[in-house]
């Protein structure tokens, strides 16, 4: 599982992104998974908002198979900004793919998702919030703002991770239940002193900001049955 926000974290955005994309191949290979989700980075990047991509990003998609740099709806974007913007743009090359990754995801008894999860979003259903996105990223539909930037949306929201007050554990626990799922596992908010757990093991943070851009260490979360282990390097 990856919880998201491979885009605009510095230069090399394609590459990690085709490591993925070939990770997922060999491990389907393999008769495992690799699953993939879209954070807040990847919907920025959709909805035209690139201000954390750096010159590099730009570059590595200049010139993207697929894309017309004549397009009319990226003239109000620089020139040299312009194959980045449309390749991620609502059915664009790079959009499509994105569209074939879920926001949320449960696999066994653990939840996954890059921000956060609420009572609301699953009320509001969590397949209806991946259908959503799909299609918007697809070209097929609009996305509401409450997934899209909203604070507390689930690739938004940060509330687990910011040591968490007993209220926010409650919240969690009522969420949890209603999914139902035993934990919670987010990106999003960095913790370069690597990964922990908050709520007594009801959510797990994994963000420790591996990119060169934090400065952080590679680390894993490993969940074998009701064991979950942090993987760090030696």
């Amino acid at each position: 599982m990856q919880t998201g926000d491979q885009l605009d974290r510095g230069d090399g955005e394609r590459k990690i992104l085709e490591l993925l994309e070939r990770l997922q191949t060999e491990a389907r290979a393999a008769g495992g998974a690799l699953h993939v989700l879209n954070g807040n980075h990847e919907l920025m990047n959709a909805a035209g908002d690139l201000r954390y991509v750096t010159a590099g990003g730009f570059l590595d998609f200049e010139h993207e198979p697929g894309v017309d740099l004549a397009d009319p709806r990226a003239a109000r974007v620089p020139e040299p900004m312009r194959g980045r913007w449309l390749a991620f743009a609502p059915g664009g090359p790079w959009a499509r793919k994105l569209a074939t990754r879920p926001v949320v995801l449960v696999i066994g008894e653990t939840v996954f998702t890059h921000g956060g999860l609420l009572p609301q979003h699953v009320r509001r259903g969590l397949d209806t919030i991946n259908d959503e996105v799909q299609r918007w990223l697809r070209g097929d539909g609009e996305i509401s703002p409450e997934i899209l930037q909203d604070d507390e949306s689930p690739v938004w929201v940060r509330r687990y991770c910011l040591e968490p007050k007993p209220a926010e554990c409650d919240v969690l626990r009522e969420t949890l239940a209603a999914v139902p799922a035993k934990r919670l596992v987010v990106g999003h908010t960095v913790h370069k002193e690597g990964v922990f757990s908050a709520c007594d093991g009801a959510v797990w943070c994994i963000d420790v900001g591996m990119a060169a851009y934090y400065g952080g260490h590679p680390e894993a979360l490993e969940i074998v049955g009701d064991k979950v282990t942090v993987l760090r390097e030696p």
